[in-house]
């Protein structure tokens, strides 16, 4: 019998070993291997030609309604999404709502345009480090042998979340949500489908624990003089549980028949987000405790600067969300012209491991967010509020993005393309998400860009200007870096 334990032990501990090799390769824990930000970890992207000669503005067409919210897809089959290798969702959960647990062949980045909510992600081989007890009667403690407590529940660390979190969910890891709030949960979601993590093809594919898919709604949407209309595969069916053998599934898990059924969820016709009747029962520690502890993490991952000293410290104690809407964390901020804020590897170690990083902006009325371009990554923008006017421009000078975007609307622009942007009246609002960790940006014009680091002489002959234009064309923005003010309210553009 001490034999089969035995052996039962070192069994367990070299799965545990296989689990956890792969996921400490992907953290890149040692610093002496760590990966240069022109470099980066994608499979598909790249291996079809992207002849992008057009762009455009794009919104859902396909919604998949759900007893507590709905989902809405935009569609996976369109080129500029596939030559980015991204998909893109945007999803609203009532309160009350409980979206259920899932996972996905590829890591993203979800960002909360409104509310509030608890979210749990579940690392494989991390202990469960929310307990609670309760005390036992005398005849069970006799039973029990003079036990005094026993466990009534167990899971992993849950979180709260609140407008403008950034959550980064890695691939294959399962994930659950909760609208504790008195307003709907809107989030927008980005899947980084070409990562070197999803191995099976480039799209996003989604795994339920738990609740089925209902059918969906395509949607028609017009820009301009053209009507648009999604092409998608139908995702319907239920859980991955729904495959296996009900009795095979009982004993597994150790139950009856009936309820291996109901973990399949046949009949279930609740969707994907299910209304929780008399509110969500968890472990959790009070505001205060929490903020406590989300400002000792922050504190000691900048200390640690990224390193890791093993797999309770770093990997179970990850950080999987960061607000980027906070105006005292800008990057790039001038009282008359607005606000650019990223998240990056550097600020969020958990984006080592996602591949991915973000970006916040915010201009007021009429002002510019300066020319440049992405180095080493492709930018999905989503827009968040107000209006603004965005030109892109591609290797050979021609422009194939001339147009206004509002709220709601996606853009993808590709990498290297130049691009410009300037709000309207109303001002303008977006995020982007980005297919690096730490992506880059070129300025064009302005403090620390392209221009600004060449030789007057360069300038003249390059543009055939006299000295004295080349001057003013190099330092006419002074110090003004990013985010340009505008030389006049209602000047032309």
């Amino acid at each position: 019998m001490a034999t089969l334990s035995s052996l039962f032990g070192l069994s367990l501990s070299l799965i545990l070993l296989l689990l956890f090799h792969n996921s400490f390769a992907q953290l890149e824990c040692d610093q002496g291997r760590e990966q240069s930000p022109w470099q980066s970890h994608h499979w598909f992207r790249g291996q079809r030609e992207c002849r992008l000669e057009r762009l455009d503005a794009l919104q859902p067409a396909r919604r998949i309604q759900s007893e507590a919210g709905f989902t809405e897809f935009f569609d996976q089959g369109n080129e500029q999404f596939q030559c980015a290798g991204v998909s893109i969702r945007r999803r609203v959960i009532e309160p009350s709502g409980l979206l259920l647990p899932s996972y996905s062949n590829a890591p993203c980045l979800v960002y909360i345009l409104q509310g509030r909510g608890i979210t749990g992600t579940v690392f494989p081989g991390c202990p469960e480090t929310y307990q609670s007890f309760q005390q036992q009667s005398q005849q069970q403690r006799e039973e029990g042998g003079g036990q005094s407590q026993r466990f009534r529940d167990e899971h992993q660390k849950v979180h709260s979340f609140r407008e403008g979190d950034i959550i980064a969910l890695p691939a294959g890891v399962a994930n659950w949500c909760y609208n504790d709030g008195d307003t709907p949960v809107v989030a927008i979601t980005v899947f980084d489908t070409s990562n070197s993590a999803n191995q099976l093809d480039p799209r996003r594919r989604e795994f339920l624990l738990a609740g089925s898919h209902r059918s969906s709604e395509r949607k028609q949407e017009s820009f301009g003089q053209q009507t648009y209309e999604g092409q998608y595969e139908e995702q319907t069916g239920v859980n991955i549980l729904s495959g296996f053998n009900p009795d095979l599934l009982a004993e597994a898990f150790g139950v009856n028949r009936e309820v291996a059924r109901r973990l399949q969820s046949q009949d279930d016709r609740r969707g994907e987000i299910v209304r929780v009747r008399h509110g969500l029962q968890f472990l959790r520690p009070s505001v205060r405790e929490e903020q406590h502890e989300q400002y000792s993490e922050g504190r000691e991952e900048r200390r640690k600067g990224g390193q890791c000293n093993g797999l309770e410290e770093m990997y179970c104690a990850l950080k999987t969300r960061e607000n980027i809407n906070d105006p005292t964390r800008a990057d790039v901020y001038t009282p008359q012209g607005g606000r650019i804020t990223s998240l990056n590897s550097q600020k969020f170690p958990i984006l080592n491991l996602i591949q991915m990083s973000a970006e916040r902006g915010v201009l007021r009325r009429n002002a510019f967010h300066a020319p440049h371009w992405n180095i080493n990554a492709h930018s999905i923008m989503y827009v968040t509020g107000g209006r603004g006017r965005v030109q892109i421009v591609n290797n050979q000078g021609r422009t194939v993005f001339d147009g206004e975007l509002r709220r709601g609307q996606v853009l993808v622009i590709p990498q290297n393309y130049a691009v410009l942007k300037r709000a309207q009246s109303e001002g303008f609002e977006w995020v982007s998400f980005k297919t690096n960790s730490n992506a880059m940006v070129n300025q064009i014009v302005g403090k620390a860009s392209a221009l600004r680091g060449m030789p007057v002489d360069v300038l003249m002959n390059a543009y055939r200007l006299s000295r004295e234009e080349a001057l003013r064309l190099k330092f006419n923005r002074g110090d003004q870096m990013t985010v340009f003010t505008p030389r006049s309210q209602e000047g032309p553009f």
